[in-house]
C-alpha cells in the first residue's frame, strides 16, 4: 500500500461519469462496491469526501437528450434532472451502510471567491464533524460556461485544498499517468509510478478525454495534481474499474497507479488564505483546435500542447 494512502486520515474520492454510468444510469455493483469501500474507510477512523460526476449523463438519458447537440440551457436542465437521481443513488449505497450522505452543489464562485470559499469550506467542516458523507458536484444548473470549472478533476482538488485534506484519489478509467496514450500509442507509452515535481515534460504528457460524457481527460488531472499538492495534498490517480477500487488500493492489488507527490503538508487549522490563493483559477473558457493551454503560477508558465478542450490558467 503506499504510504501516502495509508497515512492520511482525510480523503476526497472522485468518481467520474465514465465509471459511475452504464448505458444512462447508474452503474450499481460500481457504486455499493465504493460505498463498501467508503464504509470500511470510515471504521479505519478516515473521514471521506466524494466528487461524483453524473448527473448531466443520467438526465440527459432520462430527458432522451443526445450530449453533443445540447444547448446551455438544455446541458443545465438535465444536469437538473439527473442529480435528483444521482443523490439518490449515493443516499440508498450509502444507506445500507447506516451512512448519512448530503448533497452539496459548488459553482466556481464558491470556491474562487474568498468569502464564498469561507462559506463552503464551513459547512464542509460541519458534515465532516457530524459523521455525513458529503457528496459534492459542480452546479450546473445555474453556472455560465465563462464560470465554471467544466471537470470534476480540479473541481476535487479544489476541495482538498479548501478542507486540508492529506490525499485525493481520482478514480478514473486509466491506471496512472504514461509518457503517452497507452490508447492510441500501446507499444511506446510507459508508466510512470512517482511524481515527485510536475515539470513541463510531465503537463506536456496531457491529452484529451475520449468519453462521451466525462469532460476531464489526462491534462485535467495533470491540472487538479498541481492544485491539491502545491496545497500539501498528495494525489493518487489510479483505476476505478474494479468492484472495490479502495480496497484494492489499500491491499496494494492495483498492479499501477501514479502518486503526485505533495509539498509540504496540509495546515487544517491555519493558513487557510494561503491554501486559497495557492490553489485560485481563472475562468475556465472553450479553445480552438489550434490554442494552446497556459498554466501559471507567479513567474513561472508552463505551455501545453494544443488541441486541449479547457483552458486551464492558474491564477
Amino acid at each position: 500500500m503506499l504510504d501516502e494512502y495509508k497515512n492520511a486520515k482525510r480523503l476526497v474520492i472522485k468518481i467520474g461519469s465514465a465509471l459511475l454510468i452504464k448505458d444512462g444510469a447508474i452503474n450499481r455493483a460500481r457504486l455499493v462496491g465504493l460505498a463498501q469501500d467508503i464504509d470500511a474507510a470510515r471504521k479505519e477512523g478516515r473521514e471521506i469526501i466524494v466528487v461524483s460526476s453524473g448527473a448531466l449523463a443520467l438526465g440527459c438519458a432520462r430527458l432522451g437528450l443526445g450530449r453533443s447537440s445540447l444547448s446551455l440551457e438544455q446541458s443545465q436542465a438535465a444536469a437538473a434532472t439527473g442529480q435528483i437521481a444521482l443523490v439518490q443513488g449515493w443516499q440508498e449505497a450509502l444507506g445500507a451502510y447506516d451512512i448519512d450522505a448530503a448533497q452539496i452543489l459548488l459553482t466556481f464562485d464558491n470556491t474562487e471567491e474568498w468569502q464564498g470559499y469561507l462559506n463552503a469550506r464551513g459547512t464542509l467542516q460541519s458534515l465532516i464533524k457530524m459523521g455525513v458523507v458529503p457528496i459534492i458536484n459542480e452546479n450546473d444548473t445555474v453556472a455560465t460556461q465563462e464560470l465554471r470549472y467544466g471537470d470534476n478533476d480540479r473541481l476535487a482538488a479544489r476541495v482538498a485544498n479548501m478542507i486540508s485534506a492529506e490525499c485525493l484519489v481520482l478514480l478514473s478509467d486509466v491506471d496512472g499517468l504514461y509518457t503517452k496514450s497507452p490508447k492510441t500509442n500501446p507499444d511506446e507509452a510507459e508508466h510512470i509510478a512517482r511524481v515527485e515535481n510536475i515539470t513541463d515534460d510531465i503537463l506536456a504528457m496531457g491529452g484529451e478525454s475520449d468519453s462521451t460524457f466525462g469532460s476531464g481527460g489526462m491534462i485535467t488531472k495533470l491540472a487538479a495534481a498541481k492544485i491539491a499538492t502545491e496545497a500539501g495534498c498528495h494525489m493518487i490517480l489510479t483505476s476505478g474499474r474494479t468492484t472495490n477500487p479502495l480496497a484494492a488500493l489499500e491491499a496494494g492489488k492495483e498492479r499501477r497507479n501514479t502518486i503526485f507527490v505533495a509539498k509540504g503538508t496540509p495546515a487544517i487549522s491555519r493558513a487557510v488564505h494561503s491554501n486559497w490563493v495557492a490553489g485560485r483559477l481563472t475562468a475556465a473558457r472553450a479553445l480552438t483546435a489550434a490554442e494552446s493551454v497556459t498554466i501559471a503560477r507567479g513567474a513561472t508558465t508552463h505551455t501545453i500542447a494544443s488541441g486541449a478542450e479547457k483552458a486551464l490558467r492558474r491564477g
